[in-house]
């Protein structure tokens, strides 16, 4: 079996073991990752805004 497919699995395998075990704590880590990358995307628009301004 390929390594890549092998750790692929593994980490399906666990963010399913901790969504499962901790659903509370996995939302609000999900609700913490969109609102960076959210802010990260608002940032690049007020950049490219600003070129354009």
């Amino acid at each position: 079996m390929n390594i890549k497919k092998v750790l692929t699995l593994a980490a399906v395998a666990l963010v399913l073991f901790f969504l499962i075990t901790q659903p509370d704590q996995s939302a609000q880590t999900v609700k913490g990752i969109l609102g960076w990358l959210r802010t990260g995307a608002e940032s690049i628009i007020t950049f490219v805004r600003s070129l354009f301004a």
